[in-house]
């Protein structure tokens, strides 16, 4: 019972903040990304009488503590649905940079969780694939469904899974995100769990709704300038609240905000770009295909490594690639 899963990182559109449970990793609301390829994380799942109990590497590393605490919470739900008492072994390689912002979290857990479901031998859609992916992360959800993704908020599995939006193949095609790789490590789970304590969260949650509403509104119409433009908005706001919260968490560094300045410059001479930033100092400049060239290089001139990625599918099997 082994089985072998890839699955893309997201890049965060209207991003969520904080969880209304945190042991279900139910958000306070609705939230939008898009997953990156290809950038990837490759995932084998076995379940195995001969181990006397689970074990979990990652990139060569063996997970314990808190790291592993959240691996079995996408484990015991396959048990559950399988009814399966047997040890787990787990393996995952990244093909990127982790802990830098580049929502490796959200690949990790999906390809865990379609990993874990095909080797239980269970027959999930990907929408309730993403609901045993969310116990790792609520990003992973969306990494499940892949390309731009909605997950909805909600208080049970039904209600709290992930959709993938339907969205016109040309608006995918066109999209190049390039990465200005700013290697800072980040905390976002602790950010998570004081999120409702900043005083600019009740005013984010006023806000998000209607934020939410436009960009569901701006895919449907595939437009783009308007689509970035939200999420850039929202990378701000989201930063406002987590700057706010008792930790007062900053998580930009100087060249973070020196490519702020370079997308700006570039926006105002006439190209379409505009940044991104989750819950970490690396950022994503969308733009698309036809001035990512020029884009790549002024981010290049800002002193970072560079990564030019597109629009990554669903979560998916690969047994060729197994990793024992």
């Amino acid at each position: 019972m082994k089985s072998t899963a890839t699955a893309h990182p997201i890049q965060g559109l209207v991003k969520y903040h904080g969880m209304r449970d945190e042991r279900l990793r139910m958000p306070y609301h609705d939230s939008i990304s898009v997953c990156t390829a290809p950038a990837r994380t490759t995932t084998t799942a076995a379940f195995d009488d001969s181990l006397d109990e689970d074990r979990y590497v990652v990139d060569g590393d063996t997970v314990t503590g808190r790291g592993a605490e959240r691996i079995r919470s996408v484990v015991e739900p396959v048990r559950e649905r399988a009814d399966l008492d047997r040890p787990v072994r787990l393996e995952s390689e990244n093909s990127f940079q982790t802990n830098v912002g580049l929502g490796s979290s959200a690949s990790g857990f999906a390809a865990a969780a379609m990993a874990l479901v095909e080797a239980a031998g269970l027959d999930l859609d990907r929408p309730t694939v993403s609901t045993i992916a969310r116990r790792g992360s609520a990003s992973a959800a969306r990494a499940v469904t892949g390309g731009f993704s909605d997950l909805a908020a909600g208080l049970n599995d039904t209600d709290c899974r992930s959709e993938r939006r339907d969205v016109p193949s040309a608006f995918e095609d066109q999209l190049r995100v390039v990465v200005g790789l700013v290697p800072a490590y980040k905390e976002t789970e602790e950010a998570h769990a004081e999120a409702a304590d900043s005083h600019m969260f009740q005013a984010r949650l006023a806000h998000v709704h209607g934020q939410l509403a436009r960009m569901r509104d701006a895919l449907s119409e595939a437009a783009f300038d308007r689509v970035f433009e939200l999420a850039e908005q929202d990378s701000l706001s989201l930063a406002a609240t987590t700057m706010t919260g008792p930790a007062g968490w900053v998580y930009w560094q100087p060249r973070s905000l020196e490519i702020f300045e370079t997308v700006r410059d570039l926006r105002s001479s006439g190209i379409p770009v505009y940044f991104s930033v989750d819950t970490g100092a690396s950022v994503y400049v969308n733009t698309t295909a036809e001035h990512v060239d020029s884009v790549e290089a002024a981010v290049a001139d800002c002193g970072v490594e560079t990564r030019v990625w597109g629009v990554g599918g669903p979560a998916r099997t690969t047994e060729s690639e197994a990793l024992f």
